[in-house]
């Protein structure tokens, strides 16, 4: 091997060393605690080693996915072990190439192999299956006895909120706050087992997706008052047992006001600043003029950051004309191939198009004034 090859493969070493050391929000495990916390929570690990360049690329994607996901309240762990060091774990856990990443439901040491592209809207979906999963394991116990909550879909939701009140809970399997309010909302259901006037509910939107679109749901969990089938109000309070009780205690004990309209026109309003776009209507809703997109994820702590200031910007754009302002869901059905293609590696992913080409990505600041700014710059430049 040459001089020049072995300064080479020196550098790439220690560029690798130092991208895994750059790890902020990843827990990291080895032989001291690997055994004693893996059966606290529900874990997804990256078995690697710091030389390995599959592993360098995966980094970054793995460091964000921990940042959404190791939250205090979660019950899963994004973790990592580094096989050049902790050689006995990726023995035991029969890891022959690197990366290996495993899923470890709370209780399982063997472990679910994940044999996906690595890229954040496969990995996402592959937790909300590993966690779905789980749910109907964790079912089966109390099967004689039917939930008086009741499960909704997209195929049954129509049907069973056309008629009488409904309070349904919007959420998703990941969602720490989600998890924290389960009990308590079973323990609602149950309370309100024998009033035959109300239905206790819930939906999966990472399942469900249109039908949570169509009730504006924004942020998980999302609680909604809903009578013959539309949307009478939102709760908003504290989620205790006692707040929520007479919460459902005073909306079914008194006639609802008519007061969607004000908030119908918001929504509309809203449909029309913010172009909704995904892998089959992408290619029309570019093809003409600047279009400025959003490539997000609901789970995504900076997408839920940014959504109000997107809003905002579309509302101003469509004032003036001349510019689209538009989001695409990664995660929703049919999207995540779609988004590998348009080379999205993190969320959000502000891409700017003319004419149906993309021209420029943005990576400042994510203010109102400067998104702004970015996309006036390109459009006054065309119109010079």
């Amino acid at each position: 091997m040459s001089f020049l090859n072995v300064i080479l493969c020196f550098s790439l070493s220690v560029f690798t060393i130092l991208a895994h050391e750059s790890d902020v929000f990843t827990v990291k495990y080895t032989v001291d605690n690997f055994s004693e916390e893996l059966p606290k929570k529900h874990h997804f690990v990256m078995f690697y080693a710091p030389w390995c360049g599959h592993c360098s690329r995966l980094a970054p994607t793995w460091e964000q996915l921990a940042e959404m996901l190791n939250e205090d309240d979660s019950n899963i762990r994004i973790a990592k072990v580094d096989c050049t060091s902790d050689s006995k774990i990726c023995s035991e856990q029969d890891v022959t190439g690197y990366p290996t990443l495993k899923f470890f439901k709370v209780g399982d040491n063997e472990g679910v192999k994940f044999r996906g592209t690595r890229d954040m809207p496969t990995l996402t979906n592959f937790i909300n299956e590993q966690l779905r999963q789980g749910d109907e394991i964790d079912g089966t116990v109390n099967i004689v006895h039917e939930s008086p909550l009741k499960e909704l879909t997209g195929e049954n939701f129509d049907s069973l909120t056309e008629k009488g009140k409904h309070f349904v809970k919007f959420y998703a399997p990941w969602c720490g706050h989600c998890q924290k309010l389960a009990p308590v909302w079973e323990d609602l259901a149950k309370a309100m087992e024998f009033n035959e006037e109300i239905n206790i509910a819930k939906i999966d939107c990472t399942i469900h997706r249109q039908v949570c679109n169509n009730f504006d749901v924004r942020g998980y969990p999302t609680l909604l008052w809903i009578e013959d089938g539309k949307k009478i109000d939102k709760f908003q309070g504290e989620r205790t047992l006692e707040n929520l009780k007479n919460y459902v205690n005073k909306m079914a004990g008194t006639v609802p006001e008519k007061k969607e309209e004000p908030p119908k026109e918001n929504i509309e309003q809203e449909e029309v600043s913010i172009l909704e776009l995904n892998a089959d209507n992408f290619g029309e809703g570019v093809k003409s003029g600047l279009t400025f997109v959003e490539f997000f994820s609901p789970w995504c702590g900076h997408c839920k950051r940014l959504a109000p200031t997107w809003e905002n910007l579309g509302k101003k754009f469509h004032k003036y004309g001349g510019v689209t302002i538009a989001k695409v869901d990664c995660t929703a059905d049919g999207n995540r191939e779609f988004c590998n293609q348009q080379e999205i590696e993190g969320f959000p992913s502000l891409f700017l198009y003319k004419d149906g080409e993309k021209i420029s990505e943005y990576s400042g600041s994510r203010s109102l004034e400067d998104l702004f700014d970015f996309v006036n710059q390109h459009l006054v430049h065309d119109e010079l």
